[in-house]
């Protein structure tokens, strides 16, 4: 690893804070919306409103801030991020108008995007046989922030809805301030392509990316895989609630423990995966397992068990960064940025695409046949998809072999 000073342990704190900021708003922005709304039809219309303005916007603008971050440097890019997170978070801290608030959560969508700038600083500053644990380590921090987060948004929330908000914005400012006397600058080549919205638009960043070697059909791949991580989160909460009858505490336990586990694989043990498999091999297994994790999760009628189901899927949680590592490996560092933007753009429209079909599936299974194992269609239709995802990558991994021989070796860290 490159020697980068405060660089990375900026980075990684950065992404905490960003993660840590928005798990702190999740328990009581429905209570704010609902306090506003006046009723429940107006509250769900303002809060999916929200919702999918936030994901859209993280859609259309998440390789535009990579791009800028390729042509004008990663450290201006993420402070403006974080700046903007933190006007997002303190808007609906002091604002009674939900316009008002949809207009912070669109600004707050169109700077989300600055994770992937955070995983392009992360490319600027590794060597290849590193990078995929160091996207390990960003992922740890994710997980540790929705572990903390909503546990704390929870609390502070008790006595006052805005206090989540203040934290949060807070938090966001004092990053900014952070950043701008200890990160430096980590890109060293910059990329001269004009910026217009004719190359910028996340279509055709999509388009560009798969152009790459070793790239192709592994877009599909991390599209398939982000689609399946969507629904699980999105859909945990009424699953279980419909399924096992469990509490909010029960709920927040079983996101405690996700959260644990995939800090602990993605920031101690993606590692020793690696070189126990390998690139290739661990992308695979992943798959593999999470299909099946998938499956028991829809199958399951002992809540507990579920706690199990979580523990075996380790494999699965090693997947994102791995992919994102390969991604890397094949984009030359003057388009880091653009690329890890367009992944994120990718995500972000699984993250809209997953609940919009999994959230009506639970609610009409759970009204026509309650208790049944129809309950477990959105799971169920993961299963197919990380089964699809695992095919996709065995035909891509043995093209790419054939094509070269020196890659097939499983692209393991020394």
């Amino acid at each position: 690893m490159k020697n980068t000073a405060a660089g990375v342990p900026f980075i990684l704190i950065c992404v905490l804070l960003d993660i840590l900021g928005i798990g702190l708003i999740i328990p009581v922005l429905p209570q704010l919306v609902g306090d506003l709304a006046g009723s429940q039809s107006a509250q769900a219309w303002w809060l999916g409103a929200m919702l999918v303005a936030y994901g859209l916007m993280q859609f259309c603008f998440a390789p535009t801030l990579g791009a800028l971050s390729d042509r004008y440097g990663r450290r201006p890019v993420l402070l403006l991020g974080i700046f903007g997170l933190g006007i997002m978070f303190l808007v609906p801290a002091l604002s009674q108008s939900l316009p008002v608030i949809l207009f912070s959560r669109i600004l707050g969508g169109m700077f989300a995007g600055n994770i992937a700038v955070a995983q392009a600083y992360i490319s600027d500053v590794t060597d290849k046989a590193h990078r995929a644990a160091a996207f390990g380590k960003l992922g740890a921090c994710f997980g540790i922030g929705f572990i903390l987060g909503p546990a704390l948004g929870g609390i502070l929330g008790e006595n006052d809805v805005r206090l989540p908000f203040f934290i949060a914005g807070c938090l966001s400012l004092l990053n900014f301030l952070y950043g701008i006397f200890v990160l430096p600058e980590s890109l060293k080549t910059r990329e001269h392509r004009a910026i217009n919205f004719k190359t910028l638009n996340p279509l055709s960043s999509l388009a560009r990316l798969t152009k790459f070697k070793y790239i192709g059909a592994l877009i599909a791949v991390i599209a398939l895989s982000g689609f399946a991580q969507s629904m699980l989160h999105s859909t945990w909460t009424l699953f279980t609630n419909f399924r096992f009858h469990w509490t909010p505490f029960n709920i927040g336990l079983s996101l405690v423990v996700m959260g644990l586990v995939t800090a602990v694989v993605q920031g101690f043990l993606l590692k020793k995966l690696l070189k126990l498999f390998g690139e290739q091999k661990l992308i695979l297994y992943g798959l593999g397992s999470g299909a099946l994790a998938y499956l028991c999760f829809g199958l399951v009628t002992y809540g507990p068990l579920t706690y199990l189901v979580m523990l075996c899927n380790f494999l699965s949680i090693a997947v994102p960064p791995t992919l994102n590592s390969i991604v890397s490996h094949s984009v030359p560092a003057s388009e880091q940025g653009e690329a890890m933007g367009t992944i994120s753009s990718v995500n972000s429209l699984m993250g809209v695409a997953a609940p919009l079909l999994g959230t009506p599936l639970l609610v009409h299974t759970a009204a026509q046949s309650p208790g049944s194992m129809l309950g477990g269609l959105p799971y169920f239709i993961c299963a197919l998809v990380l089964a699809l995802a695992a095919f996709i990558a065995s035909r891509h991994f043995t093209s790419v072999t054939t094509a070269d021989p020196n890659k097939g070796n499983g692209d393991k860290e020394p």
